[in-house]
C-alpha cells in the first residue's frame, strides 16, 4: 500500500512538472516567427551529457560559458519587371534546381490593367535555395530583369528560441525516462494506466519540440526567395484617351504585310498555275501567228498580173 501511494505520489509530481513546462511555450505557427519573450535558458554541458544533438556547446571544459554559433534564418523579397513573366518564372526555377534548391510555389496568371482593361500577364514564384548561396541567387536573378522594384533580405535571429527548445526538451526526455521507471515498478492496473496517459502526453510535447527544433534547423540552412514578376509596361499598348497609337501602328504593319502577302500569293499562283498554262496555249498560238505573218509578207513581196502587164508596156 505505501508502495502505491509513493508510486502516486511520484506520478503527480511529474504532472507538475510537465504542466509548467508546456504552459510557458505555446505550440509555434510555422508561418510566423517563434517568439517566446525572454525565457529562462538552462546551460547543460552537452558533452558531459553525451548528447551533442544541435550541434552546439554551451560550456567550456573549464565550466566557462562558451559562445553559441548564432541561428539565423534569412530569406528575401524582389519585386521585378520582366519582359517575359512566365519565362522568367520558368527561368528561375531553373536556377533554384542548379543550386540545390527548389520551387515552393509558382504562379502565372492573366490580368488586365489601364481603363481599357488591357490583357497582360504576371506570376509569382517562391523557391528555397542554400542559405550559402542566397546572394549569389539574388545577383543571377536581377541581372535578367529590366527594372528593380523592390529588393528585401531579412535575417531572423532564432538562437535563443533554439536554445530554450533544446533545454525544454531535455527536461521532457528527464521527465518520460522517469516515468517509464514509475511504470515498470507499478503493481496496479490503474495506476499502469495512469502513467501510461502521463507518458503519452509527455512523448506527445517532445515530438512537437522537435518538430519546432526541426522546422528552425531546415529554415536556417535554405533560404526562401519571394519573387513578384511584373511585364514591362513599355512593352504594352499605351492608351490615350482610348486612343491607342501602338495599335494603330500594329494595324498599319498589319495591313501591310498582308498586302505584300496578297502579291506574294498572287506571285505564286501565276507562276505554278497560269505560266505553265500559257506556255500550252501560247507557244502554239505564236508558231501558227509567226507562220500566217510570214506568208502575207510572202504574199505581199509577189508581183500581181497587173503589175507585170505595166511593167512590159
Amino acid at each position: 500500500m505505501k508502495k502505491s501511494k509513493h508510486i502516486l505520489l511520484l506520478s503527480l509530481s511529474m504532472l507538475l512538472l510537465v504542466g509548467c513546462s508546456a504552459a510557458r511555450a505555446p505550440e509555434m505557427d510555422s508561418s510566423q516567427s517563434y517568439d517566446m519573450g525572454a525565457p529562462v535558458v538552462e546551460y547543460v554541458d552537452v558533452e558531459a551529457e553525451g548528447a551533442e544533438k544541435s550541434g552546439y556547446s554551451n560550456t567550456y571544459a573549464g565550466g566557462e560559458p562558451a559562445p553559441i554559433e548564432p541561428l539565423v534564418i534569412r530569406n528575401a523579397t524582389l519585386t521585378l519587371v520582366v519582359e517575359d513573366p512566365a519565362q522568367s518564372a520558368d527561368d528561375i526555377a531553373s536556377l533554384a534546381g542548379s543550386m540545390g534548391g527548389f520551387v515552393v510555389t509558382s504562379y502565372v496568371y492573366q490580368t488586365t490593367y489601364g481603363s481599357s482593361d488591357l490583357p497582360t500577364t504576371r506570376a509569382s514564384i517562391t523557391i528555397r535555395v542554400p542559405v550559402e548561396h542566397l546572394d549569389e541567387a539574388i545577383d543571377k536573378i536581377v541581372e535578367k530583369t529590366i527594372e528593380v522594384r523592390e529588393k528585401n533580405i531579412s535575417g531572423q535571429d532564432v538562437t535563443r528560441e533554439y536554445i530554450d527548445l533544446q533545454s525544454r526538451l531535455k527536461n521532457l526526455e528527464e521527465a518520460e525516462e522517469q516515468l517509464r521507471e514509475i511504470m515498470d515498478n507499478a503493481t496496479k492496473t490503474e495506476d499502469v494506466l495512469q502513467v501510461f496517459d502521463d507518458l503519452r502526453q509527455v512523448r506527445g510535447e517532445i515530438e512537437v519540440i522537435k518538430g519546432q527544433m526541426n522546422y528552425y534547423e531546415d529554415a536556417a540552412q535554405l533560404s526562401a526567395i519571394s519573387i513578384e514578376l511584373i511585364p514591362d509596361e513599355l512593352a504594352q499598348p499605351l492608351s490615350i484617351g482610348g486612343w491607342r497609337p501602338q495599335g494603330t501602328a500594329k494595324d498599319a504593319v498589319e495591313a501591310l504585310i498582308n498586302a505584300l502577302q496578297f502579291l506574294v500569293d498572287v506571285g505564286i499562283y501565276l507562276v505554278i498555275c497560269i505560266a505553265p498554262i500559257l506556255l500550252l496555249l501560247g507557244v502554239p498560238g505564236f508558231l501558227i501567228g509567226r507562220s500566217i505573218i510570214r506568208r502575207r509578207r510572202e504574199n505581199q513581196a509577189q508581183p500581181t498580173e497587173e503589175d507585170r502587164v505595166d511593167n512590159e508596156s
